[in-house]
């Protein structure tokens, strides 16, 4: 079965969204450092590119979870494949992630890292899929809400592939 990738959206909507929201996180974190959180891998590209559009001091942490269980979707059930290197412990977090779907995985994360005492915790998502949610998550700063589609690039794989397409497509199949 071949494929193709449709774009969705282009690589200058992307980027201007992103300098959006870095423009809005400045605001909001005004006289502040922010400390992002990255939850690898695919939200590496969009956390590189937002920093570089953020004022206010920022420093950086990564974190890598995977859901597991017998099936393609998510369980539920997190496993923490990379803890952070540092404490959040009376920080301003904001945790960065590609996409927000199920929630689940998220819901999870953004419970764990409050037991952990920052001083202020938000979530920031390139993509949200809101008709997918199962679990209620509180995204703070949105990029885009996207229909219920497969979508590559800018960070999203299919099987590790498209992850380095500098805009954001729906994967096709013939």
């Amino acid at each position: 079965m071949a494929e193709h990738v449709r774009v969705m959206l282009t690589e200058e909507e992307v980027d201007a969204k992103i300098n959006e929201i870095g423009q809005r996180i400045s605001k909001d974190y005004a006289g502040r450092q922010v400390h992002l959180i990255c939850v690898l891998k695919g939200g590496s590209f969009f956390l590189c590119e937002l920093a570089k559009r953020i004022t206010v001091p920022v420093s950086l942490d990564f974190m890598s979870v995977s859901s597991y269980g017998g099936d393609t979707k998510s369980s539920g059930i997190v496993k923490i494949v990379k803890d952070l290197d540092d404490s959040i412990k009376d920080k301003d977090v904001i945790v960065v992630e590609d996409i927000v779907d199920s929630g689940r995985t998220l819901s999870y994360l953004l419970d764990l890292l409050q037991q952990r005492g920052p001083k202020s915790l938000a979530l920031c998502t390139l993509l949200d899929k809101p008709e997918r949610r199962v679990m209620d998550v509180k995204v703070d700063y949105t990029g885009f809400q996207i229909p219920d589609e497969f979508v590559v690039g800018y960070g999203l794989d299919y099987d590790q592939r498209y992850r380095n397409l500098p805009y954001i497509g729906v994967v096709e199949f013939d």
